[in-house]
Order: structure tokens, then C-alpha cells, then sequence
């Protein structure tokens, strides 16, 4: 059986100058107000002009396939190159079986389920799928997790991408983000810890809470001087760690006097690497070497 992995992430658009057609995409259709394009292409300008997600999720893919020795592709949710081109390069190199792998731990109906029927739109039947719909408690993982907070003087905040209230009722989402924070506080030993979460839109609509902003507020009340940010619902640099930590909450920080740090993104460390390659493995465990 030949099998190859197709790797997927949210995308992002290279230039401030791709964010009209990008938010179009995300909205799949319905109006993009001009300040919500404004408003975006700001923040694109504050971290430099551009997210580093397509060359970090390239480096991701190049160090994967190296280390399973079978084939890896990327495919983005909202930018390019899509899902479906992914899919027809790997069935184009002759392969039998994919395995589907989003580049976020965590399932929800919102975010993991919706790469998956882009993927089972694309292949069609194809080809065997194999999707991994959650790796939030692998251990691998939750080891590089731990070796970035372990020995922190200060107060941890785990944070994830907030998502709108009304779709998470009964999902999984909220549950796993904070077992993952459990279980790496756990691992390297830490006591003082919170969870927060971030990123949350305007859309005028209840997001899950409390927001990264707000538990700064509640911290430094409660006399905490030094904060550590752990994202664990990231895996790598963009715009939601580069704008909402190092730009915005960072500010906030300061104004409320607060020390503020955040661990180094996973991106492509050998280490997270091996624990991506572990969990593909245990997915085929006869078919992909070690």
C-alpha cells in the first residue's frame, strides 16, 4: 500500500495585498466590509507585511517527509495551495492511502471537521483516507510542550483561538484544550497556571472566554508580576501569535505592568517534528517506517 500524508493548515495571505481575496474566501461568499479588510491589513503591517506560515508550514512538510521517508503534502483550508491540489498531487504519485493531519491539536466541529469534508470532497473515494481528527493528549507532543514551560518563574497562561459560543455546544473543543494544559502543566511540574483563550472577531456574537486580554486584567489584580504564554492551540508563527501575544497582549502587559514572555513557537524543531512523524505512525503503524 502506498500511502502519503497530506498535511493541512488555515492558510494565510502572503501580502497585506491578498487580504481582500482572503477574507473573501473565509467568508465563502458573504459581504467583507472595507474596515474588516482595512482593520486586517493593519495588523499584517505591524508584524511586518506578511505571516511566515506558508515558508514555516513548508519547512514542516520538508522535515515530516524526511523523517517518515513517505510522501507529505500541504494543503490550506483558505489559501493556497488548496486541499483538493494537495489531494491530486498525492494521487498523481500514486498513492493508495492519505492521511489526513491538520496542523491544530484540538477537535472541533468548527475548525477540524470542516478540512476534512474539503478533503473527502477532493478525493472522492479515490483513495483510502485515513484522518486524524485529534492529537491533543499524544504524548510526544505534550513532552515538547512541557520542555518549553518547565522551570517558568512565572504565572502560565495556555491560550487557544476562541470560537463563536453557539457552534461549540457539545463539542469537544473546550475539553481538550484544557486537558492538554493539564497534562503539560503536569508533565513539567507547574502550580501556578491559567487557560485563556484568544483571537476572538467582532461578530457581535458570544466567543468563548475569558479572553487573553482579559485574564492579564485578572492577574495583575491578583499581584502576579511575570507571565508565560503558551499557545497551545498553535504550532506555529502567524498572524494570531505575532499580533494577538507579541503585539497585543504584550501592550497590554505593559500598561498594567506585567512581564510578559511567550515560548518559542513549535514550527519546525526536530523534536515536534518526531512527535508529528509518532502520530502518523500509530495511524499506520506497518506501512510508514521508523
Amino acid at each position: 500500500m502506498n500511502a502519503a500524508v497530506i498535511l493541512m493548515a488555515y492558510g494565510s495571505p502572503a501580502t497585506a495585498e491578498d487580504v481582500p481575496a482572503y477574507l473573501a474566501d473565509i467568508r465563502e461568499g458573504r459581504p467583507v466590509s472595507q474596515e474588516a479588510i482595512d482593520e486586517l491589513a493593519e495588523r499584517y503591517r505591524r508584524i511586518g507585511g506578511r505571516s511566515p506560515l506558508d515558508e514555516i508550514t513548508e519547512a514542516q512538510r520538508a522535515a515530516l517527509e524526511q523523517k517518515l521517508g513517505t510522501p507529505v503534502f500541504v494543503g490550506m483550508k483558505h489559501w493556497r495551495p488548496r486541499i483538493a491540489e494537495a489531494v491530486e498531487a498525492a494521487l498523481g504519485g500514486g498513492a493508495e492511502t492519505l492521511v489526513g493531519l491538520v496542523l491544530a491539536p484540538h477537535y472541533s466541529r468548527l475548525s477540524i471537521a470542516g478540512y476534512r469534508e474539503r478533503l473527502e470532497q477532493a478525493l472522492q473515494g479515490r483513495a483510502e483516507l485515513v484522518f486524524v481528527e485529534s492529537w491533543h493528549d499524544h504524548g510526544p507532543f505534550l513532552d515538547v510542550l512541557a520542555e518549553r514551560v518547565r522551570g517558568s518563574d512565572g504565572h502560565v497562561v495556555f491560550t487557544a483561538h476562541s470560537l463563536p459560543m453557539r457552534g461549540v455546544r457539545g463539542d469537544p473543543y473546550r475539553d481538550q484544550l484544557l486537558e492538554t494544559s493539564r497534562l503539560v502543566a503536569e508533565r513539567a511540574g507547574l502550580a501556578d497556571w491559567s487557560f485563556a483563550f484568544q483571537s476572538a472577531s467582532t461578530t457581535g456574537e458570544p466567543w468563548l472566554g475569558p479572553d487573553i486580554l482579559e485574564e492579564l486584567d485578572a492577574l495583575a489584580a491578583n499581584g502576579v508580576q511575570r507571565v508565560l504564554v503558551c499557545p497551545v492551540g498553535f504550532v506555529s508563527d502567524h498572524l494570531e501569535i505575532l499580533w494577538d501575544l507579541d503585539i497585543e497582549a504584550r501592550e497590554k502587559a505593559s500598561e498594567l505592568g506585567l512581564e510578559l514572555e511567550r515560548i518559542e513557537s513549535l514550527n519546525d524543531d526536530p523534536a515536534f517534528i518526531r512527535a508529528l512523524a509518532a502520530v502518523v505512525r500509530e495511524r499506520l503503524p506497518r506501512e510508514v517506517p521508523a
